[in-house]
């Protein structure tokens, strides 16, 4: 088995659980060398745990990048980034320097923020000191949707590429983006990597994923890459 699975009864107490596992691995990462490296995923079910992981009493330089992006302008409503740098702007008040870095370019050009992001993972090839994604209802993770046409550049687990462009097909009404997403081995370059999901209809979907390994769910290859543990943590 290559997951742990951590059961709330609600979202608040998801909310928590995940936020002392990012403020665990951040602790840790401080004491053995000064810094800490995060991936975090956008979305409305993690925003309360990056708010209380901004409000722990933490010292250091903490250095946070989306798991994935919409190529969207940094001001718009759908940018991850902008939702990040908003959950961790209380920062000062308790001594961390949280650093919330972007995968796209300002204006959200897909071409020039794919170089962009290539470029700036480039000269950050260390491990994550923690990934956390969440899941779509289709099984997709980060940005690596089922059916778009280079989603098996984005899962290869020996891929030597960190991030990728791709154009989500069908394409979310709700999020009618293409997308800069960190790839499946980019992600799986770190020390610890957590899923957050909620509601029963994506616990459905996990269970499908935890059965089928090489199925057409993206989530499934993240939930059975031998040499990573995911810890999975569900809440109705």
């Amino acid at each position: 088995m290559a997951w742990v699975e951590h059961d709330y009864p609600d979202a608040a107490t998801l909310a928590a659980g995940v936020a002392e596992a990012l403020e665990s691995a951040c602790r840790a990462a401080l004491a053995a060398h000064g810094t800490a490296f995060l991936a975090l995923a956008g979305g409305r079910t993690p925003l309360p745990a990056y708010e209380r992981l901004a409000a722990a009493e933490l010292r250091g330089r903490i250095a946070l990048v989306p798991t994935d992006e919409r190529c969207v302008a940094h001001d718009h409503p759908a940018c991850n980034l902008r939702a990040l740098r908003a959950a961790f702007a209380p920062q000062s008040a308790h001594g961390a320097s949280f650093q919330v870095n972007a995968l796209t370019r300002e204006d959200g050009d897909a071409a020039a923020s794919l170089a962009f992001a290539r470029d700036w993972l480039a000269a950050h090839p260390q491990r994550f000191d923690a990934v956390l994604l969440g899941m779509g209802g289709d099984g997709h993770v980060a940005s690596l949707f089922p059916g778009a046409a280079n989603l098996e550049e984005g899962l290869a687990p020996d891929s030597l590429q960190p991030v990728i462009a791709l154009r989500p097909d069908p394409m979310p009404a709700e999020a009618p983006f293409e997308r800069i997403s960190l790839t499946l081995a980019r992600l799986l370059h770190a020390r610890a990597v957590h899923l957050a999901v909620s509601g029963v209809q994506k616990r459905e979907v996990l269970a499908r994923a935890q059965r089928e390994p090489r199925g057409a769910l993206p989530v499934a290859h993240l939930l059975h890459a031998t040499a990573t543990t995911v810890h999975l943590h569900w809440s109705p």
